[in-house]
Formats: C-alpha cells, structure tokens, sequence
C-alpha cells in the first residue's frame, strides 16, 4: 500500500505540474530575477501547487486512518493558501509568520506535541507546560528553514525528499504506519515535481511549495519521532541538519548586523558554495550528498548504543565545522565571538 501511494502520487504530480506552469503564467505568478536571483529570466513559480495537489489527491485516494487527519488537513490548507497568496501578491513577513504560528497551533492543539524526550540510561525529561510552545517553535522553524533553502533550481524538493526518505523509513521500522503513508505520499508528490524542478528548472515550488513541504516534514517529525527510545528530538533535527544549519548561520548574521531576521541576503550555504567556483548543479549534488550523509547519520543514531550514538555526534559536529570553514558561512565578523565561547569552553574544561 505504502509504495503504491507512492507511485500514484509521483504520476499524478508529473502530469499536473505541467498544467500549474500553464496556470501560474496566466494568472501572473511569476518571480522576477533581481540581484538576490540566480535565474536570470522571469520564471513561474506556483509549481507547489502541484505537489499539494497530488498529495491531496493521495490522502482522499488512501485515506490514512489516525486521530490527527482533521488538525493536519486543516493546517496544511491554511499554509498552503498563505503560500499562494505569497506567490501572488506577495505578502508580508509578519503575515506569513502568524499564519505559520496558527496553522502549527491547530496541530498542537490537538495533541501533535513534543511532550518529553528519552535520555541516556533510561532517564526521561518531561517538557510539561512547555511542550506547546517548543513544538510550535519546532515546527515554525523547519517550515521557515525549508522555506530559506529554496535558493537555487531543485534544492528544496532535493533535500525535502531526502529527509522524507528517511522520515518515511524510519516510521516504517518502527511500525508507525500512519506516517510512513503520509510521507511518501509526500515524497511521490515531491519527486515527480523535482523533474521539472532540478536545474535548468522549467517551474519554482514558490512559497506555496515550500511553506508547504516545511509544514507537513516539521509535523511529521514531531509525530514519528516523539517516542523513539533514544534523544528522541535529536533524531529529527540530524535528519533535517542542512537546512537547520543554513537557518540558524542566517539568524547569527542578521542579529550580529542588527538586521530583521526577515531580511534577505546572498550569505545561505548554495550562495556560499557558488561563490567557491562550484557550479549549479554541482553546489545543489554537494548539498543533496550533506543531506544524505545527515539522514545515514540519524539512522545509525537510532539503531546505535549510547556511545555509538556519542561517536556519531562527535562525528556530525566535525563535518559541520569542515563546512562552515570551507564555505565561509561564518564571515570573519563573527569569528571573535567564535573564539570567545571556543576560549571559555577551553578554560571550563
């Protein structure tokens, strides 16, 4: 059944998302290129619409049983509207922003919450009161960090269906077959639009595409990863450590310039790459190969003892600072206060 939906979704996807294209130029949905740009012509860029589409088509289609059905159609309605109205008129941040914070509350809400996390040797840190805002937070968060990865032709849906992969697996080892079904629904739907999507792209997912994607990975690692046994919200954030990574390095640089956070710049980790000579297709496979090499890590994670786990910590933590020194992620204006908390963690050890 799983990998039914899977190929159903993915069919339906690679036929609709020509007629969005047609669609989109009609009703002038189109991005512009500008300094941020790497296109250099004007390109449609409603192509999300394809993937809500054939997703939704799946979820009528296979019709997943569980509780959380309701909270999450309803929540992926909102965003997804938000996100054409975005593609469209192009709306504030501020507006964009609440509409995320409720869309998450309505799941939340209903009970897709990040209660407690498991601890080495059985101990379990439960977040009470706080788990409603933490998962609004995580949620907000992987939505908007998949949102600012999509910079150049295919890296969104690229890395998305990576992590869908993963996510969809890993429900499946651990027999939660609700959200396996739900994922790679999601992941068909993201691959058959990745071939138009990969460079040259002939269509951009838009806002409507990534604000999408971002919800439903964000809800889905909540839901398949609350009771794994081992640093239960560790696991998502390895799966989805390249677009985390781009985000949190983007939110150090607007505050160190006290810039809003909202703000654009060309410093994300493909501008970076681009900058060292690598090509388009080149920087995107280099970020595709980072992401794969995150999601084998969160599953060795899960299937390791306490110090396997411990070794593959120490081993992500290298690879992050390999990258950050190669690409220049962090720029020499921030490298003081690098040194700063390196010296005190010296000096503390």
């Amino acid at each position: 059944m799983n990998y039914i939906a899977l190929l159903v979704c993915l069919l339906i996807s690679l036929a609709i998302t020509p007629l969005v294209k047609r669609f989109a130029i009609w009703v002038g949905a189109v991005d512009q290129p500008n300094y941020r740009k790497i296109h250099s012509r004007v390109m449609p860029r409603l192509g999300g619409l394809a993937i809500f589409i054939s997703f939704m088509v799946g979820f009528v289609i296979f019709d997943p049983v569980s509780e959380y059905y309701w909270p999450i159609l309803i929540g992926a309605l909102l965003i997804t509207a938000t996100g054409i109205l975005d593609d469209l008129f192009e709306l504030s941040a501020k507006i964009k922003f609440s509409v995320q914070l409720i869309a998450a509350g309505i799941v939340v809400f209903n009970d897709v919450q990040i209660n407690f996390i498991n601890l080495p040797f059985g101990e379990t840190l439960d977040f009470g009161y706080f788990s409603i805002p933490i998962t609004i937070l995580w949620i907000v968060g992987i939505t908007n960090a998949i949102n600012l990865i999509d910079g150049l032709d295919g890296l969104a849906a690229g890395v998305s269906s990576i992590a869908l992969i993963t996510i969809s697996g890993l429900a499946i080892s651990l027999g939660d077959t609700f959200v396996a079904l739900m994922g790679l629904m999601l992941l068909g739907s993201t691959v058959g639009f990745l071939f138009y999507n990969f460079h040259p792209a002939k269509i951009f997912m838009g806002d409507t595409g990534a604000l999408f994607l971002g919800y439903m990975i964000g809800v889905f690692s909540v839901l398949g990863f609350k009771n794994v046994t081992l640093f239960s919200l560790i696991v998502p954030i390895i799966i989805l450590g390249v677009p985390i990574l781009d985000t949190f390095f983007a939110i150090v640089r607007r505050f160190i310039q006290h810039k809003p956070l909202s703000s654009p710049d060309k410093l994300h980790l493909h501008h970076c790459l681009l900058k060292l000579g690598f090509g388009h297709r080149q920087t995107v496979i280099l970020i595709y190969a980072m992401s794969g090499l995150f999601s084998i890590a969160a599953i060795i994670f899960t299937k390791s003892t306490v110090w396997g786990s411990t070794i593959t910590l120490i081993s992500l933590a290298i690879l992050v600072e390999i990258v950050v020194e190669m690409t220049g992620l962090i720029s020499e204006n921030y490298r003081p206060i690098l040194r700063i908390i390196e010296g005190s963690r010296s000096k503390k050890y």
